[in-house]
């Protein structure tokens, strides 16, 4: 089993910046892919960035894309997202997934179905 812990979540201003982490412990040999989602009130969860440790390529939701970036320590098993120019809209509860398994293309990885792991979710609020 794998053990996803989230922190860094809070209440910022329209603008800001912040970063997520995600802490994996447990059985994170063999880790292919890491990533994080999120669910805004009434939606449902969305992909937001991944990196795949087997091609060391990160991706991200085309809403992200610019003001997001997905890092990582391997040495502490820790993945961040760095999240710039927060908009209202970025409001959501954020999670980080892991997944052990192969996968066939990267895109499939857009689909919460397909990750194995999941943290318990870091609340992100951005006030206009």
């Amino acid at each position: 089993q794998v053990q996803l812990v989230e922190s860094g979540g809070g209440l910022v201003q329209a603008g800001d910046a912040m970063r997520l982490s995600c802490a994996a412990s447990g059985d994170t040999y063999g880790m292919i892919a890491m990533g994080w989602f999120r669910r805004a009130p009434g939606e449902e969860r969305e992909f937001v960035a991944l990196f795949t440790y087997n091609y060391g390529i990160a991706d991200y939701a085309d809403s992200v894309k610019g003001r997001c970036t997905i890092s990582r320590d391997n040495a502490n098993m820790t993945v961040y997202l760095q999240m710039t120019s927060l908009k209202p809209e970025d409001t959501a509860v954020y999670y980080c997934a892991a997944r052990k398994r192969l996968y066939y293309m990267r895109s499939d990885l857009y689909r919460e179905r397909e990750w194995d792991y999941w943290g318990q979710g870091t609340q992100v609020t951005v006030s206009s």
